[in-house]
């Protein structure tokens, strides 16, 4: 399905490096944060890297599909359910 979709964690005090015509988000202000709001994501459909990626210090991954979907199923990504 995404079979080249590639993904990558980053803290979110470094978004402003990231080129959103190279990523599938389409700004700061779009992305999903972990639940407490210290780490975001960005995608993209390739196997060749977004060139900001080399800037990144904080990056995690890149992950595949299958991978990431098991990370954002995590406490980290997920908050607690209220009753």
């Amino acid at each position: 399905m995404y079979q080249n979709r590639q993904f990558l964690i980053l803290n979110v005090s470094e978004l402003y490096l990231v080129d959103f015509s190279q990523v599938l988000e389409t700004s700061s202000n779009t992305v999903r944060k972990s639940v407490d709001e210290t780490k975001t994501f960005v995608k993209w459909d390739s196997e060749i890297e977004p060139s900001f990626v080399n800037l990144l210090t904080t990056k995690e991954g890149p992950y595949n599909y299958g991978e990431f979907l098991n990370m954002l199923s995590t406490p980290e990504w997920i908050g607690p359910i209220d009753d």
